[in-house]
């Protein structure tokens, strides 16, 4: 269970699920120890918070457990946004942490938001990688087929097609200089779903990670930007992916911290 995650499933504000999908990872393997990891590295962490004043063991947070992942990814994303729309017509906010990026089509597909905003080493605007369309690397192209505009921050690597497509307008990309800057334009009702590939960030900051790009956002801005976010209000959906277990815990440790700060952030919005 994740820590602090003791709220009635039934009765539950948000709901941990666990996505350990591995299989089209095209460097280094091993997301599908993400899940795992990232509850034991929230082990060490702090009930209170002291920038909202919310304790995550009072916030109603739940935890499923994991969705058991196979080889089949079009049949394993249909069956965890079913598990996702469950969580969503409870009124409660799912909590997805990967496995590969590409488990967060099943969280866009069940939550329908406006708006996809993705922090991101890569625009993942791919059709198809090595002919797979369902690949980490196709994810954001799947959620452009839901929401009506992608926000990508922390953005430096992707193909010359992926780059021309991130031109057209209801794509917005922010590279990792920008990004302490930025602030959320969304419509006070609009729905947005929000996904942390923790690769955003700096390898220095998070090893662990299938596809690690230098020049990257550090820890200290994904927590901004997942908080600024995240006080909204408007955030239906959230994923945290692509850890995996190939350094002593870094990678694992900012996921459970970006969770936890998404999760008191949300709290504190909601009882304004």
């Amino acid at each position: 269970m994740f820590p602090g995650a003791g709220a009635d499933r039934d009765a539950a504000d948000f709901v941990v699920v666990g996505a350990p999908l591995d299989v089209s990872t095209s460097f280094q393997p091993g997301t599908r120890f993400g899940p795992e990891r990232v509850r034991r590295y929230a082990r060490g962490f702090d009930d209170y918070d002291h920038a909202t004043g919310t304790r995550f063991s009072e916030c109603g947070v739940a935890d499923h457990g994991d969705v058991r992942a196979w080889d089949d990814a079009a049949e394993y994303l249909e069956y965890l946004e079913g598990v996702c729309t469950d969580v969503a017509w409870d009124d409660a906010v799912p909590l997805l942490v990967g496995g590969e990026h590409t488990v967060s089509v099943a969280g866009v597909r069940a939550v329908d938001p406006d708006v996809f905003v993705c922090l991101d080493a890569h625009l993942d605007l791919k059709a198809s990688f090595d002919g797979n369309e369902l690949s980490h690397a196709t994810v954001t192209h799947h959620a452009l087929a839901v929401a009506d505009r992608a926000v990508i921050l922390g953005a430096r690597a992707g193909s010359e097609a992926e780059y021309e497509r991130a031109a057209e307008g209801d794509v917005d990309v922010v590279p990792p200089a920008a990004v302490p800057e930025w602030e959320p334009s969304f419509d006070a009702d609009a729905s947005v779903y929000c996904s942390v590939d923790v690769d955003a960030a700096d390898p220095a900051f998070a090893p662990g990670t299938g596809t690690p790009e230098p020049f990257g956002l550090t820890s200290r801005e994904c927590h901004a930007v997942v908080r600024t976010v995240a006080a909204t209000g408007c955030v239906d959906g959230f994923d945290v992916v692509e850890v995996n277990d190939r350094d002593d815990g870094q990678a694992a440790t900012l996921a459970a911290k970006l969770l936890r700060a998404f999760v008191h952030e949300a709290t504190a919005a909601g009882d304004a």
